[in-house]
């Protein structure tokens, strides 16, 4: 594991020459230290050049419009797997899992496509009801004036919850999604069991395994809605388990996306509030003000701390040349914090007036397919909890991050709910 940043992460983020500046070092989210070094890079070198990271040289894009005009550009910056995918770590051809998402058209579009219909309006209108009754069962089996995880209790069962109905999952083997969640985003240098890309891949074997039983048994039976059947009978997708690196792929960004963003979601909006007592004595005085609140939990949390990209060709961005073949970071975390496009951006407001203006979901071919459903989630959440007229919910210690540059996930959040 590399050293952590230094005990003063403003001190350090001024004093490091800035062409040394690696943003892409785990620790830094981590710590939760990553913001003066992302201040400095967009006051003084918007578009970065870091010649040794931790991941070999790349680009940092941290300016909201760089990096859109970038995620919007997928003829000059590829996705494929085959030139990297979409993360900084280079990972041996062996190893790497092309996904839809890990695609450029047409391949993307044809895949994407299979899979959309599930986050489709009238099915989320569908989903909605199922949702509403699970958020109400796990607040009222929450305790009272005592410690408990927020992550454990709350983000991890809805989401889990919801992940077993998107894919028609047996619901009492729930808990293997959450656990090959955490095995396909943990560092392999995080310390923990899964330190090598073949063990990681040993564990996700078995969820091949279990899918491809899945699969068989839905490609036998008519087309239903859930995500396994779809992918079974969708032209483009029919044959994946014959190509088992990209089957494993496409269904580790359907249960990666579809469990850790909402997840830390869930989790960073009570720590924003928190955070800012106001806003939360202001939702309180004002329940509507949900719907504008959500997106502002999830600019603020900005899951997805990174995507990268891979220039097709020489192409200028901000007054720097990329050249073909380098590698670009869009630190969409930076760029949720940019001050010319987001007014008071290092503060959480719930009634912005254009709360929606984020990165997080990305831009272009490869926006988030299940942005709603991941808002309409948080929405129910905070709708339930208001409707019950809770106390102010209290963060009692600090949130455990995870090593990632890649999510910025919380591992627990000990909170207390106090008697009425």
């Amino acid at each position: 594991m590399n050293a952590p940043v230094h005990a003063d992460p403003r001190q350090d983020a001024y004093a490091t020459p800035i062409e040394q500046i690696d943003v892409s070092n785990p620790h830094l989210y981590q710590d939760d230290s990553w913001r003066p070094y992302f201040q400095r890079l967009r006051q003084e070198d918007p578009v970065h050049w870091c010649r040794n990271g931790i991941y070999g040289a790349f680009w940092s894009l941290t300016r909201y419009r760089d990096i859109m005009a970038v995620d919007s550009n997928h003829k000059a910056f590829s996705s494929d797997a085959l030139m990297g995918g979409i993360v900084l770590r280079d990972l041996p051809m062996d190893f790497r899992r092309p996904s839809f998402i890990s695609m450029d058209p047409p391949r993307h579009d044809e895949q994407r496509k299979i899979v959309a219909p599930i986050v489709a309006p009238m099915n989320l209108v569908n989903l909605s009801g199922t949702i509403r009754q699970r958020v109400g069962r796990i607040l009222d089996d929450l305790p009272r004036e005592q410690s408990f995880d927020w992550v454990e209790r709350v983000s991890i069962e809805l989401t889990t919850q919801m992940l077993a109905t998107l894919f028609d999952f047996p619901f009492e083997d729930r808990a293997r999604l959450t656990y090959w969640s955490n095995v396909a985003t943990v560092n392999t240098r995080a310390g923990t069991e899964v330190d090598s890309e073949a063990k990681r891949n040993q564990v996700l074997d078995k969820a091949v395994e279990y899918f491809t039983e899945l699969w068989h048994q839905r490609a036998a039976q008519p087309p239903r809605s859930d995500l396994v059947s779809m992918l079974a009978h969708g032209e483009a997708t029919r044959d994946l388990p014959s190509r088992p690196h990209e089957f494993m792929g496409n269904l580790l960004l359907l249960i990666v996306g579809g469990n850790d963003t909402t997840r830390n979601s869930i989790s960073g909006g009570l720590l924003a509030l928190n955070q800012f007592p106001d806003q939360y004595r202001k939702l309180r005085q004002h329940p509507e003000l949900v719907t504008s609140m959500v997106p502002e939990i999830i600019r603020w949390q900005t899951p997805v701390i990174h995507m990268r990209r891979t220039a097709l060709q020489d192409t200028e961005v901000g007054g720097k040349t990329i050249r073909r073949g380098d590698k670009v970071a869009m630190w969409y975390l930076s760029g949720n914090r940019d001050e010319e496009a987001i007014e008071r951006a290092d503060e959480f407001i719930i009634d912005r007036a254009r709360p929606r203006q984020h990165l997080s979901f990305g831009f272009g071919i490869h926006r988030c397919v299940g942005n709603r459903l991941a808002e309409m989630q948080l929405t129910i959440l905070w709708e339930e909890i208001l409707k019950r007229d809770l106390p102010m919910i209290e963060v009692v210690g600090e949130p455990t991050r995870g090593y990632s540059n890649i999510l910025r996930s919380i591992g627990s959040l000990p909170v207390r709910i106090p008697a009425g």
